[in-house]
This record gives structure tokens, C-alpha cells and sequence, in this order.
């Protein structure tokens, strides 16, 4: 079978339930990788739709559009599975791995836990791409995947958007990346979804502001944002990593 051919790699790939989800959660990591030369994606899993002051998917994703424009990502894709209906099925963790298979990312980035007082979509999607991760990888299974070649992608990293718990912050091996360049940048696509954020949830920038800062502040940074490894995160230089070489 004669497949087209595969699209230019992606270096990193973020996975959020809904459009906002990525740049809430690392939208400053992303803007920063892109800066430093790296191909980036970001992969929607639902539109997000309906929300109380949307008039409609296509507004939703118009937003998207123009707050990944604003982090500078090369892709962007929709998956079109429901909001508020999502569930960790086998369709959706096939068609999530496909993405991977196709732009074969060194590293994705997906949601950390549960979203108490969100919305359960999160703690599905934390799921879906659990399991994306290892679809991608196995072989003998090709007509599942419309014979994408399989690929394995190197090292899983989970962000947190759970603002009303602090749990994330104990998880073993979390460490923070510096933003301080790329915080406006951040607050810049958040606010891009204006339908969602309207001046009455202005209250939702302060605290994607502080949140970063308190991040950055614990490490040294002028903001931050925390990362989970979903394995073990080995170190072969120390003091590089430590900033003392």
C-alpha cells in the first residue's frame, strides 16, 4: 500500500481536552520552544462548544487559530470529538495516535490528574493520551492506523490546569521551566479567546499570572511553569542542569 507522504516532524506536541486548555496549561513553554528553533503542535481533542457566550464552534476555533498564531506553533489539529460527551474510548485513542504516527513528536505534552470543579473532560483526556503514547508505538497492528509507521515517542510530560488544588506541585519529579520571556506571550493567546474570558472572567488572568509566578518564583524565575514527568527524568549532567557548569 502506497501511503502519502508523511508531513515535516514535529519536535513537541501539546493535547488539550478544549481550545484553551494548551495555552492556560504551557502556553509560555510552547511560545519559548518555538523561539529556540523547535517545531511545535498543539492537538484540540473537541471544539469546546457550546459555552455560554460563544455563538458557535466556528468562533471557538477562529479564536484557536489566532492564540496559536499569537505562541507561533506550525500545527494545529481538531480532533472533533464532543465536549462534555468525551470518553476514553478506543476510537479516540486511535485517532490521537495517528497524530502522533504522523508528525512523530520527540516529546508530548499532555493534562496531569483531575480538574475538580472543571470540567471531567480534563481527567479523559489525561487518559486518552496515556494510551495515544502507546498506540503510537506498536506494530503489527498497521490497518488500525491506516498503516502509519509506528513511532515512539521519547519522553511524555503532563501540565497541570488544576488552579484549585495544589496536589500537582508534590507530584515526584515535578520541576519548573522559566517563562519570564514568554509570559505576555502567554496571557496573549489566553486572551484571544475573548468568548470565553469576557471582562466579567478577567479574575481568570490574574490567576493564570500568578500561578506563573508563584511557579517561577519557587525556582528562581521571574514566572514558571510546572511539569510532571510520567517517567522517570534521568540526569547525565548535574551541574548543567543545575545551572553551575
Amino acid at each position: 500500500m502506497n501511503n502519502p507522504p508523511l508531513p515535516e516532524p514535529l519536535d513537541v506536541i501539546a493535547v488539550g481536552a478544549h481550545p484553551d486548555d494548551v495555552e492556560i496549561g504551557v502556553g509560555g513553554l510552547l511560545a519559548q520552544l518555538v523561539k529556540q528553533g523547535h517545531r511545535v503542535g498543539i492537538v484540540d481533542l473537541t471544539d469546546g462548544e457550546p459555552t455560554p457566550l460563544s455563538p458557535g464552534p466556528e468562533v471557538r476555533l477562529e479564536e484557536a487559530r489566532v492564540a496559536g498564531e499569537t505562541l507561533g506553533v506550525h500545527v494545529r489539529e481538531l480532533l472533533e470529538f464532543p465536549n462534555r460527551r468525551l470518553f476514553d474510548t478506543f476510537e479516540v485513542r486511535v485517532a490521537l495516535a495517528k497524530v502522533f504516527r504522523r508528525y512523530r513528536p520527540q516529546v508530548v505534552l499532555s493534562l496531569f490528574a483531575k480538574t475538580p470543579g472543571a470540567s471531567p473532560d480534563h481527567w479523559q483526556a489525561v487518559q486518552i493520551c496515556d494510551a495515544a503514547v502507546f498506540y503510537s508505538r506498536l506494530t503489527k497492528w498497521d490497518a488500525e492506523f491506516d498503516h502509519l509507521p509506528p513511532h515512539t515517542v521519547r519522553k511524555q510530560l503532563w501540565y497541570s490546569l488544576g488552579f484549585g488544588s495544589l496536589t500537582a506541585m508534590d507530584s515526584p519529579g515535578a520541576f519548573v521551566v522559566d517563562i519570564t520571556d514568554t509570559l505576555e506571550t502567554k496571557l496573549q493567546s489566553v486572551r484571544a479567546y475573548s468568548t470565553q474570558f469576557p471582562p466579567s472572567k478577567q479574575r481568570v488572568f490574574h490567576l493564570v499570572e500568578s500561578q506563573a509566578r508563584l511557579y517561577g518564583t519557587s525556582a528562581g524565575f521571574g514566572a514558571g511553569e510546572l511539569l510532571i514527568p510520567a517517567t522517570t527524568f534521568g540526569v547525565r549532567d548535574l551541574m548543567a542542569v543545575l545551572g553551575c557548569d
